[in-house]
């Protein structure tokens, strides 16, 4: 019995059930990928928002959205169907982000404040339809395999997914919009999100059918919301991976949201905006596809040190590079990418890592609520960057569409550049005092299976 349990929980994924999964972080990111790559821009340079108004507006509306991620994971996490927890949510999800998408880039013809409403009540619509399907989608990741070293190759095929998903959005988005526009580039943003609603709707719809629940919370558990919220309060290397996602995501999102601004207004080719948003989407994917090789001769902890290390000396070096050496502009890209396309794998098998620890050390698993904090704080970092980047804008004299002024171009340099790079070196400080290596995780599974065999046996 004991055998059968770990064979089953530890069991080894098949190629199909890995595309599978990972078809659902490409649907995520035709809307995830927008977000952090255009929607800045298009409240300023389309929508029409001051600048100030649109940081405001990010930091306040994701922060309303983060704290729904906790209450989606202790629903989540006690959700009991045929078809298991999680993924009746990627099929119940599909036309609410759908909509939402359409929505949030529909520009309303009324007053500046109407607008400013509007923003706030679609964009808050759009996070809390992404959070109704992508807080299951998440935890149904630390249900597929209980095996570290499986997790982390899973977590690579669905972060190659969700790259590859943000690729196309970086190459296709702009030419998309400008070719269902006709001209009219509100109209272009519309038609664009209702075509990604479409192919996310198959993609989602994909992940359901190819994937299987496997590891399930101990028997007879019924346990409260604010007792899963007690435990994450005392399972240290959670606490450690949520300031970390939360640091991390202020260097990506800056960098990421930033690069649209810098070759805009700084570079002056604004032409290049696609192809250089691609090359950076297929340098993370290429970090990510690498991340299961890695993770042999590396222990994860270390591997992450040594990588978010290196961006922080990348996005000094970035600061000094002139705006007219684009080869340079573009190899420091493509660097940093490979430098950060292994920190998703790596994280979230880190988070699965943690609910393993919870359940061992308390007796108790709640994976969704595990994975929606963790979501929580990702999106608190994305909210700090949205507001820091807008504020920082706004205090600087930037108009959009227009040459800037000095301070501006400062501003959208350290954007660029400094600022996200001292975060990533603050992400250092964090990684070493996270306590899970492999030979600790090792025990801490071997333990939880011979746990299990013996609440079944009895």
């Amino acid at each position: 019995m004991e055998s059968q349990i770990k064979q089953q929980a530890s069991a080894k994924i098949n190629w199909v059930e890995k595309v599978g999964y990972a078809a659902g972080d490409v649907a995520s990111n035709f809307y995830w990928r927008v977000f952090d790559v255009f929607l800045f821009i298009f409240y300023t340079d389309v929508f029409g928002l001051p600048a100030a108004a649109v940081g405001t507006m990010m930091l306040v509306t994701r922060l309303v959205d983060a704290f729904s991620d906790p209450l989606m994971g202790a629903i989540a996490d006690r959700t009991r169907t045929r078809w298991g927890k999680f993924r009746p949510y990627l099929i119940l999800g599909i036309l609410p982000i759908a909509a939402a998408g359409v929505l949030t880039f529909t520009v309303p013809d009324v007053s500046e404040d109407g607008k400013l409403v509007w923003a706030y009540a679609t964009y808050i619509f759009m996070m809390l339809a992404y959070t109704f399907i992508n807080v299951p989608y998440g935890a149904l990741m630390g249900v597929i395999t209980s095996d570290t070293k499986e997790r982390t190759t899973l977590t690579s095929f669905r972060f190659i997914g969700a790259f590859s998903g943000g690729t196309l959005v970086a190459y296709l988005t702009p030419e998309l919009v400008s070719y269902l526009g006709q001209g009219d580039e509100q109209l272009g943003w519309q038609l664009t999100m209702a075509l990604y609603g479409v192919a996310a709707a198959a993609l989602f719809y994909i992940s359901f059918v190819t994937t299987k629940e496997r590891i399930a919370p101990p028997p007879q558990q019924n346990t409260p919301v604010c007792q899963d919220i007690r435990d994450l309060t005392q399972n240290k290397p959670w606490l450690i991976l949520f300031g970390l996602a939360l640091v991390i995501m202020l260097t990506i999102t800056l960098r990421g949201s930033s690069g649209t601004f810098y070759f805009k207004y700084f570079v002056g080719r604004e032409d290049l905006i696609g192809a250089f948003s691609t090359a950076y989407m297929m340098s993370l994917m290429l970090g990510a596809a690498a991340t299961p090789i890695m993770v042999k001769y590396i222990d994860k902890k270390r591997l992450l040190f040594f990588l978010m290390a290196a961006v922080a000396a990348l996005s000094g070096l970035f600061y000094f590079v002139p705006s007219d050496n684009i080869t340079l502009i573009f190899v420091i890209q493509i660097a940093i990418g490979l430098c950060l396309g292994p920190k998703s794998p790596l994280v979230f098998s880190m988070y699965a890592d943690t609910a393993d620890y919870s359940e061992w050390k308390t007796g108790r698993r709640a994976t969704a609520m595990v994975f929606s904090a963790a979501a929580f704080a990702q999106k608190l970092g994305s909210a700090l960057a949205g507001g820091m980047m807008g504020w920082l804008l706004g205090s600087l004299g930037y108009v959009a569409n227009q040459a800037q002024n000095e301070g501006s171009e400062m501003a959208i340099v350290l954007l660029m550049t400094l600022l996200p790079g001292f975060f990533a070196l603050l992400s250092l400080w964090l990684i070493v005092k996270y306590p899970l290596d492999q030979s600790s995780l090792e025990r801490l599974q071997e333990q939880l299976h011979k746990r299990k065999s013996k609440e079944v046996q009895s």
